[in-house]
């Protein structure tokens, strides 16, 4: 990857974009601030937050996947847990 480097900003990349955003001031203020006390810069501080965001999972794909859990429990039937953990311990033995 081919770095260049702009005044004082070394690091850029050539497939890195700018981009221009609308934010509140008073959350423009605390991303500065947070980006200050990690010693990092702003970009990176919103860089590091939209991965983050990015790599959470879909939340309507996590309730589908609990609905499908409780679906299956609920087909299992009941069981004594003591029986299970029993049974589990004299296979070991």
């Amino acid at each position: 990857m081919d770095e260049r480097s702009f005044g004082n900003t070394v690091g850029y990349t050539l497939s890195m974009s700018k981009v221009m955003v609308s934010l509140p001031d008073d959350l423009l203020a605390l991303i500065d601030r947070e980006a200050k006390r990690r010693s990092m810069s702003r970009s990176a501080l919103l860089a590091a937050a939209a991965k983050r965001e990015l790599s959470r999972r879909d939340p309507a794909a996590v309730a589908d996947a609990v609905a499908r859990s409780e679906r299956r429990f609920a087909q299992a039937g009941s069981f004594d847990a003591g029986d299970l953990v029993r049974v589990e311990r004299d296979l070991h033995r």
